[in-house]
């Protein structure tokens, strides 16, 4: 089954620009799913419980439960596990900035494991259910679960070498380097 992008069933182009908007969805990175879930651009209600819906689906396809995904998202304790149901379909997640920054995170590592498995969408369940060396043998959805949104981090880094390259700082320093050399040839 293949779900359209929530953004994209919301009516909203994703950002992969003007001249490629026509021919496929990109899973860049930096997608317009990720940048609705930044803090400076507002959802519609019904853009929100599209994305609520969208990553419901995702941790049905993880098998998790009521009280990981209270976890994973760090959801206000407002939220109890026997109401988590209702985001199904009834209700977005809440409008909160460490929900939203999470949400983001898992929509990155979802394009990620999209990049790595594009053929093969069972993988993309069975890698995060499986021990990783990376984490010390653990599955990297216990890491997301047990270590919060460092876990999430780390997931993601080690899925997505962009989001690795920025948080590392070398993007900075290349910036930086590269600022000195035009410097030096142009003198």
């Amino acid at each position: 089954m293949s779900l359209a992008h929530p953004l994209e069933m919301a009516g909203h182009a994703r950002n992969i620009g003007p001249f490629a908007a026509s021919f496929a969805p990109s899973n860049h990175p930096e997608s317009a799913m990720t940048q609705a879930l930044s803090s400076t651009f507002v959802l519609t209600p019904e853009e929100r419980l599209s994305i609520t819906r969208h990553i419901m689906a995702l941790f049905g396809d993880w098998g998790l439960g009521a009280s990981d995904i209270l976890a994973l998202l760090a959801l206000p304790s407002t939220v109890k596990a026997r109401h988590v149901s209702r985001f199904v379909d009834k209700e977005p997640f809440p409008d909160d900035a460490t929900v939203n920054r999470r949400l983001g995170y898992l929509t990155r590592i979802e394009q990620a494991l999209g990049t790595y498995f594009p053929r093969n969408p069972e993988m993309r369940s069975l890698w995060v259910k499986r021990g990783n060396r990376r984490f010390g043998s653990r599955p990297p959805l216990a890491v997301m679960i047990e270590d919060g949104e460092g876990g999430l981090v780390a997931v993601l880094a080690h899925l997505d070498c962009t989001f690795a390259w920025d948080e590392t700082g070398s993007k900075t320093e290349y910036a930086e380097r590269k600022a000195s050399v035009t410097e030096v040839l142009a003198s």
